[in-house]
């Protein structure tokens, strides 16, 4: 934790210890666009208020601040909320704020944005319930919340993640998000790291040391891999 951090953040393994090789790994995650066509053909953000949940350093607010009205970002985590401003005030993006609050607390005004994404962040099944709360409290009636993450139950990705972590039961996620009323949409991406240097890098950075060098072992020379992702959704 660093000084400045929301209270009740909760450490990401990833990004807080190294973004600048999990931004590597933003850049070459889903380059043709799938998830963004999705979330398009459902509404998109275009012309709307838009709150991007774990917004990190930022990736993703330049993107969403190119057709929507305005895009607040919250990160608990104050170093990447740092960055993320940085890179807001270099692009002169006058419509897009930073702030340092958690999903459960995200200190936003009721009903104050129509739209509300996370990826990868926060909202992984059972345990998340104050951050959904949140999200019904701060989402206009008629928007529209997405959020999306690995689907554990597909794709050379998700082999790898079921290995990584055993004892997470992609059945019993599922069942949460049904019984909270969410729909879903299976996706595959493509995870296209360019070299097989940043490709490792990032291998390192999402899984334990051991058991990525074993998988980087496995297929030598290996730049990307199919990723399979949930793309889960509710309307308000």
């Amino acid at each position: 934790m660093s000084a400045g951090d929301a209270d009740g953040a909760i450490a990401a393994p990833n990004i807080w210890d190294a973004p600048e090789v999990y931004e590597i790994g933003n850049r070459g995650m889903d380059r043709a666009g799938v998830l963004d066509a999705a979330i398009g053909a459902l509404g998109g953000w275009a012309g709307r208020d838009v709150l991007d949940v774990g917004c990190g350093s930022g990736f993703h607010l330049p993107r969403l601040a190119s057709s929507a009205r305005s895009v607040v970002g919250v990160e608990p985590h104050a170093p990447l909320a740092t960055l993320a401003r940085a890179r807001v005030a270099a692009l002169g993006l006058t419509d897009v704020r930073v702030r340092v609050s958690t999903a459960q607390r995200t200190g936003l005004a009721d009903r104050s944005v129509d739209v509300a994404q996370a990826r990868w962040a926060y909202f992984f099944g059972p345990g998340c319930e104050p951050g959904l709360a949140e999200l019904a409290r701060v989402v206009r009636p008629g928007g529209t919340a997405y959020v999306i993450d690995v689907d554990a139950t597909r794709s050379t990705y998700g082999e790898w993640f079921r290995g990584a972590w055993a004892s997470y039961d992609p059945v019993a996620v599922e069942r949460f998000w049904t019984r909270q009323g969410w729909l879903r949409e299976r996706l595959t991406v493509t995870w296209e790291l360019g070299t097989p240097q940043d490709f490792a890098q990032v291998l390192r950075l999402e899984f334990a040391p051991v058991y990525a060098e074993r998988l980087l072992a496995a297929e030598p020379g290996r730049t990307g891999v199919d990723y399979a992702v949930n793309l889960r959704w509710r309307r308000f």
